[in-house]
């Protein structure tokens, strides 16, 4: 599935620069998890035709904890690294449509080798994004499609993403990964309600034996998150922000080579804790 299931625009995030920390506390199945993510992106204009070449980097540090003894060797299921190389074009479709292309290699591992081919993965965006930020009640409109080689299913999936602003203090998105709700009570000051989804998909260099002599090679996890937040509005495209849910459903599993789930790790609802400063593109 990814860190934090592809959001469209700037590789994996629509952002410019992000630095965030998300805390996922210990629950009935002793498991807690962190994870720092630090983010930048870099657009660099090609013509007078404002089209765009973007190249980037994301870096996701997890730091797993357990309580509870598992029946193997848990020793190297502690920290993991995802590292994410973003290469895009941005260019104009036609009056109304922009055109944005990603292409994202993708290293995933607990790195205990240093790096190896199976820690490799590849996946590739395509995507329609249309906006009018001046209109009386502005919207974003983004089609399109992705493949994400850890996703599951070896075929491109569907991105739809709906942005309005309908009123003065009131705007929505709808979409995946994110749907939300927000109410502007200031230009500084925004709370939102939201739907999110959340989770990664992490390739294990040493294989893990368990008792009925399966094997785990990847270590997942998939939430869907209900949180409220708040953000500061520094200025127009600079912001702190914070997080506070729930996970609805969640599903934290070892799989084999063929991407089977061979051990279930955490199956129960967790706190969801996220906050972070962000330079982005809206």
């Amino acid at each position: 599935m990814g860190i934090l299931y592809s959001e469209i625009a700037l590789g994996q995030s629509s952002d410019i620069f992000r630095l965030e920390y998300l805390n996922i506390p210990e629950n009935d199945t002793g498991i807690k998890t962190q994870r720092y993510r630090f983010l930048f992106n870099l657009p660099i204009k090609l013509n007078e035709k404002k089209d765009y070449l973007i190249t980037g980097v994301e870096y996701n540090k997890l730091d797993i904890g357990y309580s509870q003894d598992l029946p193997f060797d848990s020793s190297e299921l502690n920290r993991f690294h995802v590292v994410d190389f973003n290469l895009g074009y941005i260019t104009k479709w036609n009056e109304n449509w922009n055109l944005v292309t990603i292409l994202t290699p993708r290293l995933a591992s607990n790195f205990i080798n240093g790096a190896m081919t199976d820690d490799f993965f590849m996946n590739a965006t395509a995507t329609l994004w249309k906006e009018n930020s001046k209109a009386d009640k502005p919207f974003r409109i983004v089609l399109g499609l992705s493949y994400n080689s850890t996703a599951g299913l070896p075929i491109p999936l569907p991105i739809v993403s709906y942005y309005k602003r309908f009123h003065p203090n009131w705007s929505y998105t709808l979409g995946i990964p994110r749907t939300n709700f927000k109410y502007h009570i200031t230009k500084k000051h925004t709370l939102e309600t939201t739907l999110l989804l959340d989770g990664y998909f992490i390739n294990l260099q040493n294989d893990i034996l368990l008792p009925d002599n399966r094997v785990g090679s990847r270590i997942t996890l998939s939430a869907l998150v209900g949180a409220i937040g708040y953000q500061y509005n520094m200025s127009k495209r600079m912001s702190l922000y914070a997080l506070v849910g729930r996970s609805f459903e969640q599903g934290g599993n070892l799989r084999n080579d063929n991407r089977e789930d061979v051990f279930l790790l955490n199956d129960e609802s967790n706190l969801y804790i996220r906050t972070g400063f962000k330079i982005g593109i809206f």
